[in-house]
This record gives structure tokens, C-alpha cells and sequence, in this order.
């Protein structure tokens, strides 16, 4: 798969002036099948988090609650008022219901980050140059919305930086090199090919449990993550169709490079159109000692989101 990527460049804005899916265009029916042949085991690994209101995320987004819309006992009486007896029993052969409201940020959880979450410039603009006022407001943003994020199916590669270095996980902060990543190959004997989706470990996920209530722990590790120096070389050098992390930002913050604060955002984002995926559990997949498997990821169709939230992309291998 070659189509629209030049090395030294990388994507860019070539897929149109109505394009919003960016470097995802590039996936084919010759690439899907190429991911599918790299299942050997057929062993499914699950990259997705669970979350709850008790789940560490930036403080940038809202916490995540579920509420009990309907139980059964109200949806009944509501339908068949008092025929129910004083302590709400149902005759036997009754049915009813459980449903719940879930209120969460649209960056919740495992996510994949839309072609519209990160905005520059005077006219607020993002990936291939859509701007806040055309079409957008405060209930969604309008074009490259996170609905936009076409089915996942792609070749991957883990690239396992702590494990290069010795270590368990990087310390928050770390700023993950380009010489790191190479080592990272090196040590787990793989490689990165033209279209793959790269995921980088950091190690964060060690502290996650069953769903990321340990805030403390969790900050020891986040935030380390890709400087843009690191970014370039993925996307320009190996062609890399997507860039995903085990972390809450995939790059370090604060910076150590680029003209702002997300400098990693802002390259892959606005102006390469690579989709940045977050919260990636990967402890499983680097303990399975394959560093090549087929990648699968599907997101939300909630229009005018800025991510696909609270996802459940898997390995297989």
C-alpha cells in the first residue's frame, strides 16, 4: 500500500477538499487482506479499557456516570399503575427492563481521536483546513467528526519502549526518541512497513486495573509519550497509517519541541491526518511476545463527536 504517502512527506492534505478521513483512505481491500494474514494463533487480545466514574482521565474531560434511567419496578408501574402489590412485586410472568443514561466525554476511555479534535490557528482550523464557523456549534462540530472514522482493519506493530530500555515503564514526562523506538525494533527483532498502525507502550496500563482507580500510580507513568522529532520519523520515514498509545496523550507533555502545546497533536492531526489512538491496553499484547498482528478497531457513529469514546480495538494474532 503506497497510495497518497511520499517518504520524507508522509500523508498531508491529498485525498480532496472534501476529504475527512485523512490517512485512513489509504486502507484497501489489498491492505485488509494483508492484516488478516498475519493471524497465525487466532488469539484475540483485547486493547480496550473498562471505565467508570472512578477512571483516571485528563482533567481536560468530564468523568464518566451511568445513572438508571428505567428499573424494572418503575417501568412497570408506569405501565400497569396499581395492579403492582405495596412492595412493587410483579405477578410472575411479568417482564420488565433495566436501561441506563451514560453521560461521558466524547474522549472517554480507549479512543481514537478524530480529524476535528485538534484546532490552530486565527480561524480555529483542522485537518484540511475546516474551520469552527462553517458548520459547527456547541452541540458537535461539523465536518471530519469522529463518525467519519471509517472501520479499522490494518497491520500492526507494538513497539515495546520500556522493554528496549530495561525498564518497567517511562517516567511521566519521558520524551520517547527517535533512537528509542529504533530500539525498540532492534530488541523485539520487528519492523515497520509502509500502512501499519504503531502502538507505543509506555507501560502506564501496569497500574490500570480493573478500571483505572488508582489516579496516583497511573500519574507516575502518563504523560510520557512521543516527542514530534519522533512523530516525523513514524509517519515521514516508515509511513506509519496511524499512531496509538497506552497513555492519555500519546505525546510527552508538557513539550520539549514544536511551536505550542501539542505539537504532536497538531502534526499528526491537523496537518498529516493520522489518527492518534489513546488508552490502549497493551500489557496483554507485549507479554504474548508478538510484535506483528492484525489491528481492528471500530468507532462510535455519534455525529459531531471529536473521538471515538470508550472503543474496544483488539489484536489478533
Amino acid at each position: 500500500m503506497s497510495a497518497g504517502w511520499r517518504a520524507g512527506q508522509g500523508w498531508g492534505w491529498i485525498w480532496g477538499p472534501a476529504d475527512q478521513a485523512g490517512a485512513l483512505n489509504a486502507v484497501t481491500p489489498a491492505s485488509v487482506l494483508a492484516a488478516l494474514s498475519l493471524v497465525r494463533q487466532g488469539r484475540v487480545i483485547d486493547l480496550g479499557v473498562t471505565i467508570s466514574r472512578q477512571s483516571y482521565s485528563s482533567p481536560a474531560h468530564p468523568r464518566t456516570e451511568v445513572l438508571r434511567f428505567r428499573t424494572p419496578e418503575s417501568l412497570l408501574r408506569d405501565t400497569l399503575g396499581d395492579t403492582l402489590g405495596d412492595a412493587g412485586e410483579a405477578d410472575e410472568s411479568a417482564v420488565s427492563f433495566n436501561t441506563s443514561m451514560i453521560m461521558l466525554s466524547d474522549h472517554a476511555g480507549t479512543q481514537i481521536d478524530g480529524l476535528s479534535h485538534a484546532v490552530t490557528g486565527h480561524d480555529y482550523h483542522w485537518y484540511n483546513g475546516f474551520a469552527w464557523r462553517a458548520g459547527s456549534g456547541d452541540f458537535g462540530v461539523g465536518p471530519a467528526g469522529a463518525q467519519n472514522i471509517p472501520p479499522v482493519i490494518a497491520p500492526g506493530v507494538l513497539l515495546d519502549v520500556p522493554a528496549a530500555l530495561g525498564v518497567d515503564a517511562l517516567p511521566a514526562g519521558h520524551a520517547v526518541t527517535v533512537d528509542e523506538l529504533r530500539a525498540a525494533l532492534e530488541n523485539q527483532d520487528t519492523y515497520i512497513a509502509l500502512g501499519d498502525v504503531v502502538l507505543v507502550r509506555t507501560g502506564m496500563m501496569r497500574d490500570w486495573g480493573e478500571v483505572g482507580a488508582d489516579h496516583q500510580a497511573l500519574a507516575r507513568t502518563d504523560l510520557a509519550g512521543l516527542c514530534l522529532a519522533s512523530a516525523r520519523w513514524l509517519v515521514e520515514e516508515k509511513g506509519a497509517l496511524m499512531i496509538a498509545a497506552d497513555n492519555t496523550t500519546v505525546e510527552v507533555s508538557p513539550p520539549v519541541d514544536g511551536d505550542c502545546a501539542a505539537p504532536v497533536h497538531k502534526y499528526l492531526l491537523v496537518e498529516q491526518g493520522v489518527h492518534m489512538g489513546e488508552l490502549h491496553q497493551l500489557e496483554e499484547l507485549a507479554g504474548s511476545g508478538e510484535s506483528r498482528f492484525c489491528y481492528i478497531a471500530l468507532a462510535p457513529k455519534v455525529a459531531g463527536t471529536t473521538a471515538g469514546f470508550a472503543m474496544r480495538p483488539v489484536a489478533v494474532i
